[in-house]
């Protein structure tokens, strides 16, 4: 039954419906998925056209905010987009494109019921195909990584990140023993991009003014390290700010290391290439992006770094009736002085990206020409903590506090709707009012563990132990304590444990993301 309700076949004596399939529910799905159901209103309220947008997540995170969430700056709730609610035209499904097969205009999606069914994946036919599935982490082959690290690309691992930031300053503040505080208090950032630098930023930040709190913390016991590869940070703002960034984050004792790499993390030891070995309970990983692996899973046409070979039209090279903008596209910037530049992977280009792209969609349908996907590289604004940031935009550069003012404002007006612009305004002008907030809710990620207990069970074990703890014995299991704790003591894991970081979410899995410019 599911699979014929996404059969292109239609009701005999009824004419052909168009099916529009986007894939992908992100920057460029959602975007252009709104801009098609405004310019194709007559046409879906006709039942001529459909649109379907398959989504891993049912909303759209928009990440240049994800920083300021994990500061606890902005409530998580308010930088996603329920896609339900924007698309109000489309219908949604919620999984995940698993192939296409643009010869037969079919692809193949997995949803959560299918793997209760059993039925393995659904097949669905289209007409016009917008494939934008994103990017993923691009992650290397450095020992511990997998099991360490956290990554910084979902509304989810910036508020376990957070959370884990102040569990390790509760471990510190309770323990005995120096190693283990001096571990907790050591926080290792991997990656000099947006990302990276305004995570540090942002959650250094946080934990500084967190320290009055904790009678036996003081803002110099915290330890923060930025591992970048390359020579320069924020390189999109220009050498110039790019060592202006620098300059402030080391005059706020955080050590930059620039031309290094993190060679293994191994045992919550951060090993680095210039020799330095950094016991720490923390390595967040935010060294760049990769396409989403789906593109190798379809006949469309790839380049060299595994992205869709566009055209300026938006269009897949070579074939009709398939599209692509964003993180996943190869598009040429038709305004580079160079020939053969492409489109920078970042949200400036792939918001706008999606205006020519729906527009295009829209022209094909109607037989009428194309446009041309045409814009110049403005420039690019980065925070780096309360009132601060850096800033190169049309040839000008700020710094301090009016080059924060304007990250917000530009990224005020990039958020969709106006409900969401209203509620994070709202939460800024709280939070100008009143003191922050420093509540770690890790138990979030566990919330049956306290019941499992009170129905004598055994609580599950957070994702964080099982690479710190040893494996339960069948009998440690059948008398419901987990392992080292006394006989007849509490089958939960204590809170002071020294393996205690409820808060981390597991490894650097791949998952949708862009990276802002």
């Amino acid at each position: 039954m599911v699979k014929a309700a996404y059969s292109r076949d239609t009701t005999p004596g009824t004419p052909p419906r168009t099916r529009i399939l986007v894939a992908g529910g992100g920057y460029v799905g959602m975007y252009t998925a709104i801009r098609l159901q405004q310019k194709l209103k007559g046409e879906l309220e006709r039942g001529e056209v459909e649109i379907v947008v398959v989504s891993t997540e049912p909303y759209m995170t928009y990440q240049p905010f994800l920083p300021e969430a994990a500061a606890g700056s902005i409530s998580p709730r308010h930088v996603v987009v329920p896609l339900r609610r924007v698309l109000h035209r489309c219908k949604i499904v919620s999984g995940e494109v698993r192939s296409v097969d643009h010869a037969k205009r079919t692809a193949a999606f997995t949803t959560l019921a299918t793997e209760e069914e059993g039925a393995g994946a659904i097949q669905i036919g289209y007409d016009e195909l917008v494939l934008a599935p994103g990017s993923v982490s691009r992650t290397l082959p450095v020992p511990g990584l997998a099991e360490y690290a956290i990554g910084f690309k979902t509304v989810e691992e910036a508020i376990g990140l957070r959370n884990h930031v102040i569990e390790q300053m509760d471990i510190a503040s309770s323990t005995r023993e120096p190693a283990l505080r001096d571990a907790a208090l050591t926080f290792v950032v991997v990656g000099g991009g947006y990302a990276g630098v305004e995570a540090l930023a942002e959650l250094e930040d946080m934990a500084r003014y967190a320290t009055r709190y904790y009678h036996n913390i003081k803002p110099e016991d915290l330890k923060w390290v930025l591992v970048e590869a390359s020579d320069r940070i924020l390189p999109e703002v220009g050498a110039e700010m790019g060592k202006y960034a620098i300059r402030e984050l080391r005059a706020r004792n955080i050590d930059v290391r620039l031309d290094t790499r993190l060679d293994s993390c191994e045992n919550r030891v951060a090993v680095l290439s210039d020799g330095s070995r950094l016991p720490t309970r923390t390595v967040v990983w935010t060294a760049g992006v990769r396409p989403a692996p789906v593109l190798a899973a379809t006949d469309l046409p790839l380049n060299e770094r595994g992205r869709l070979r566009c055209t300026a039209e938006l269009t897949v090279e070579g074939t009709e009736h398939a599209w692509s903008a964003g993180d996943a596209a190869a598009v040429p910037d038709v305004t580079a002085k160079e020939p053969g530049t492409e489109c920078a992977p970042n949200a400036q280009h792939a918001v706008r990206q999606t205006k020519v792209l729906a527009e295009n969609i829209v022209a094909s349908l109607r037989g009428q020409p194309l446009q041309t996907y045409a814009h110049k590289y403005v420039g690019s604004v980065a925070s780096l903590g309360l009132h601060k940031g850096v800033a190169h935009v049309y040839g000008r550069k700020l710094k301090g506090y009016p080059a924060w003012l304007m990250h917000r404002a530009y990224h005020l007006s990039r958020m969709p709707t106006f409900n969401r612009k209203a509620r994070i305004l709202a939460e800024w002008t709280l939070a100008g009012l009143f003191k922050r907030e420093i509540v770690s809710l890790g138990s979030l990620e566990h919330p049956r563990a306290e019941f499992e207990l009170a129905a004598g069970g055994v609580p599950s074990r957070p994702l964080a132990r099982r690479h710190e703890d040893p494996p339960m014995s069948a009998r440690e299991r059948r008398r419901g304590r987990a392992p080292g704790t006394r006989p007849g003591a509490s089958g939960a894991p204590p809170d002071a444990a020294p393996g205690g970081d409820r808060g981390r979410k597991g490894q650097d899995a791949p998952g949708p993301g862009t990276e802002e410019g």
